[in-house]
């Protein structure tokens, strides 16, 4: 399973977010480089990263930080927050992203989703961002009104070779991932599939992993110190390349 060390972009700075509530966003840390520094000196090829501004607004406010990672960190970027069309993605892959997360207007525009997957295939991912058991849009503030199994499973149908699962009731809780969700998930799909929320502690690695996921998103536990990223990509194994 490959563990995804994550950082949160909002204004420029480094932060993180209780349940997606953005009025809980507090800084993490003081220079995203030197994070994803330390994300690759602890073995980890990946890092994901959400622009909160683009997010809610569409505004790129963190153009500058987000191809400094791409250029310079040695990792592989995947990145969502604000993709709403064709340009987006062009413009981000001229700065050097690896992966595009589509997340709102995957809800609103599954034609874009189809053309994106056409054009760029597996670097393509959709964001199932779910509260409830039910898909949220528009930076999680509204209810699509799409259960997240039956959502996810029509991204698959699209030709989506790759889901992020969001439990928003666990994000950034620290409380233990939705096990039973991506249990179900998993039973539905055979896409690739990388869960997001609640890992509070390796225990919690070992069970996304049994659960069988093929990635895991790991944010909070991170700064707050509960998980060693060393140690959490041991307990993952082998590692994509």
């Amino acid at each position: 399973m490959t563990i995804v060390p994550a950082i949160d972009l909002k204004d420029g700075k480094c932060v993180r977010l209780f349940k997606g509530d953005f009025e809980t966003a507090h800084q993490v840390a003081d220079d995203p480089l030197e994070v994803v520094r330390a994300f690759s000196e602890a073995g980890a090829r990946y890092v994901h990263m959400v622009d909160l501004d683009g997010a809610r607004s569409g505004e790129r406010k963190n153009e500058m930080i987000i191809r400094a990672v791409a250029e310079r960190s040695g990792l592989r970027v995947e990145l969502g927050g604000g993709i709403r069309g064709m340009r987006d993605i062009e413009m981000l892959d001229a700065m050097g992203v690896w992966r595009f997360v589509i997340g709102s207007a995957a809800v609103s525009d599954p034609g874009f989703v189809a053309e994106a997957v056409r054009r760029y295939g597996e670097r393509i991912a959709v964001g199932v961002d779910a509260k409830d058991g039910y898909v949220r849009v528009s930076g999680w503030t509204e209810d699509s009104g799409f259960h997240y199994l039956s959502f996810a499973a029509s991204m698959e149908d699209l030709g989506v070779k790759t889901l992020i699962f969001t439990d928003i009731e666990t994000d950034g809780t620290l409380s233990g991932p939705p096990l039973s969700r991506l249990r179900a998930l998993r039973e539905k799909l055979s896409c690739r599939l990388i869960a997001s929320g609640g890992v509070g502690k390796l225990s919690d690695v070992r069970a996304v992993r049994e659960a069988g996921m093929d990635g895991l998103i790991i944010g909070k536990a991170y700064y707050a110190n509960t998980i060693d990223l060393k140690e959490a990509l041991a307990v993952a194994g082998e590692q994509e390349e």
